[in-house]
């Protein structure tokens, strides 16, 4: 999945509250909606965008709808994330150099 669709999905509050909550343990879809001022049909349409994403994974236990999280989308975001990370560190690592070789001149 695109990283820009994780994003997406994850910019909207409600959304990323869902995912906070799911890296606790699985949740009904009752359980997720309990918490937040809204609608069972906007919460399966919240989860739905989740499912969409990758980022979520849901199924059918008797009546109940229940949800997990899908860590593998999370690790592509960790990913990219350990990169950009590596790339400000790098960068701020020349300019320190830049600033000490400076000081010594």
């Amino acid at each position: 999945m695109p990283l820009a669709t994780t994003f997406a999905a994850l910019a909207d509050p409600t959304r990323l509250a869902i995912v906070q909550r799911l890296s606790q343990g699985e949740a009904t879809m009752s359980e997720l909606t309990t918490p937040h001022a809204i609608t069972p049909p906007a919460m399966t349409k919240h989860v739905g965008v989740l499912v969409d994403a990758g980022l979520v994974i849901r199924r059918k236990v008797g009546r109940s709808v229940v949800c997990r999280l899908q860590p593998a989308a999370l690790t592509e975001v960790q990913a990219w994330l350990g990169d950009l990370t590596a790339y400000w560190n790098s960068s701020i690592d020349r300019l320190e150099e830049l600033l000490e070789s400076d000081d010594e001149h």
